[in-house]
């Protein structure tokens, strides 16, 4: 396969029309036909844009979901909201911003309907292109287990994980069976298991960061090795919410792990910024994997430049060859569907940054 050199990670943001959609259909007033008119109309623009942009491959933007995880517990039985399940974020002023988390695991998962094969079916039938879908590693509903509460739906984090992964794996396999060939797993867990504030947070829930990652790398690896024709991407940031972050750190401590154990082919790195630390760990990432540079901010309305991305790439490429690299914007526009500080001509103005740089400097 020709390895893709241009791509966005995943979520966009969303127009007006959905947002009020979303609302209108929550509080009863809207159809389900006529939200979902108004989603596949969201999909058809965030189609247009990447396309316009000529991004290497197409996402649909997770116009369908309300938080980028969100599939799940809109999929299946089992979530709940319940009060005191929260987790902290930073402002770009480094100030603590406590939010709570969406839902909570409250019984046992028992799934209605597939995660995401109708948002890859509509994507298929409109683009040529190639595209790809998006899904949460399995430890990153590590988020949703809540002492006290979730014991009552599986007797131990192992059980409530390997049940959540067996659900991942037949979703998959679905995608694949419908022609899916490039599935990326999204895991900011992994960075936030990099920050000492939130692996406290891990702990106080009865999950060992060391062991998180050990077994997340394990439980995605155990999917993807049943898809060796399909290529698999690993995404990793620090959180992503309304431009708020929540970790700092260099991906030094886990890098063996993450880098050198994960199957996936296509490394999707959070680089924007200082919290990322600097390219050292990318020299433990196998010869055969690609490291995608997420050099260009979805967080706050910057303007990169092609000078100085270029200088990054050329820092980069000390640990990993050119020809092993490739460029993406460094997390979703989107992961909530409020989105970031930034506006949609930035957000188009960037994605074509990715693609124009990427031409210049990868003419395969």
């Amino acid at each position: 396969m020709k390895p893709y050199r241009a791509e966005t990670i995943g979520s966009m943001l969303r127009p007006a029309f959905l947002l009020a959609a979303r609302t209108a259909h929550a509080a009863g007033t809207l159809s389900a036909a006529a939200f979902k008119a108004s989603e596949d109309r969201a999909v058809d623009q965030c189609i247009a844009i990447q396309e316009g942009c000529e991004l290497d491959v197409i996402a649909d933007g997770e116009m369908r979901r309300n938080v980028f995880a969100s599939q799940l517990a809109e999929a299946a039985e089992g979530f709940a909201t319940v009060a005191g399940n929260t987790v902290d974020w930073f402002t770009r002023e480094n100030e603590l911003d406590s939010s709570p988390v969406t839902v909570a695991l409250a019984s046992r998962i028992r799934m209605k309907r597939s995660l995401s094969a109708e948002e890859f079916v509509y994507l298929r039938a409109k683009t040529g292109r190639p595209t790809k879908m998006t899904l949460p590693s399995p430890t990153m509903y590590a988020y949703y287990w809540m002492p006290g509460v979730s014991e009552a739906a599986y007797p131990s984090t192992d059980a409530y994980m390997a049940h959540v992964t067996e659900i991942l794996r037949d979703e998959v396999s679905e995608l694949v069976r419908l022609g899916c060939d490039y599935i990326q797993f999204d895991a900011p867990e992994f960075g936030m298991l990099l920050d000492d504030h939130q692996k406290a947070w891990f702990e106080a829930k009865g999950f060992a960061p060391e062991r998180m990652v050990r077994d997340g790398i394990e439980m995605m690896n155990a999917i993807m090795a049943a898809h060796p024709e399909t290529t698999f991407g690993l995404h990793i940031c620090r959180g992503n919410d309304a431009s708020r972050f929540m970790a700092k750190g260099g991906y030094g401590e886990f890098a063996k792990d993450i880098f050198g154990r994960t199957r996936a082919q296509r490394l999707l790195l959070e680089y924007d910024d200082e919290r990322s630390g600097d390219f050292e760990p990318l020299s433990a990432v196998p010869d055969d994997k690609i490291v995608v540079l997420g050099l260009i901010t979805t967080k706050w309305p910057r303007e990169e430049s092609e000078q100085e991305l270029r200088e990054r790439i050329e820092q980069a490429a000390r640990y990993v060859p050119m020809e092993r690299l490739a460029l993406s914007t460094q997390c979703g526009f989107a992961s909530v569907a409020k989105g970031n500080a930034i506006g949609f001509a930035m957000q188009e103005q960037k994605l074509k940054l990715v693609a124009t740089l990427a031409r210049q400097l990868w003419d395969d």
